[in-house]
């Protein structure tokens, strides 16, 4: 089940602690302000309509929480144009889950839910994940989810010890939702 974000997940969400869940996210591990600040973030992302507005929806199973998954509205049609009014086109989906959840299909089960509704709520034209290629479990959901590797960027994407790591563009297209 996928539902809002409340600040009363802040237990549940302590995976976003942990180094090993954190190694391939675009931010440290959270200490304890600063998870409660991200919590708050999420807790007050629930109506997206704008680009850069995001969802943030938490993946239940039996009332616990086991990860989250996100949708971050990006691009207009008219993006290169003059501005309007018209609702974004293009998405960014994201997603984390507790380790102690791995491997049951959960994120598969979310991810999927988390298409669906993006697909069915906004007139999206596409949806496109970025990720890490080091990240293999996330590549594999991607792939399970039918969506098509794009890119992949060279050391695009600046790491804390002031190195540089690659990023990997999937995406995948309103007509190929859903997949065959």
């Amino acid at each position: 089940m996928l539902r809002h974000v409340t600040t009363s997940d802040l237990d549940a969400l302590r995976y976003y602690s942990d180094p090993e869940v954190c190694r391939y996210l675009p931010f440290p591990p959270a200490d304890e302000q600063a998870l409660a600040e991200r919590v708050e973030a999420m807790a007050g992302r629930v109506a997206p309509s704008e680009p850069d507005e995001v969802l943030a929806l938490v993946a239940a199973q039996d009332d616990t929480v086991v990860g989250d998954v996100v949708l971050r509205l990006r691009t207009r049609p008219d993006a290169l144009g003059p501005p309007a009014l018209s609702p974004p086109a293009v998405a960014e989906i994201g997603w984390c889950f507790a380790p102690s959840y791995a491997g049951r299909g959960l994120a598969t089960e979310a991810a999927t839910a988390l298409i669906a509704l993006a697909f069915d709520h906004y007139p999206l034209h596409r949806l496109y994940a970025s990720l890490d290629p080091r990240n293999e479990r996330s590549a594999a959901l991607c792939e399970r989810l039918g969506m098509t590797r794009e890119a992949h960027l060279r050391r695009d994407f600046p790491e804390p010890d002031g190195s540089w790591t690659d990023t990997m563009i999937y995406g995948l297209l309103r007509e190929e939702w859903p997949p065959a």
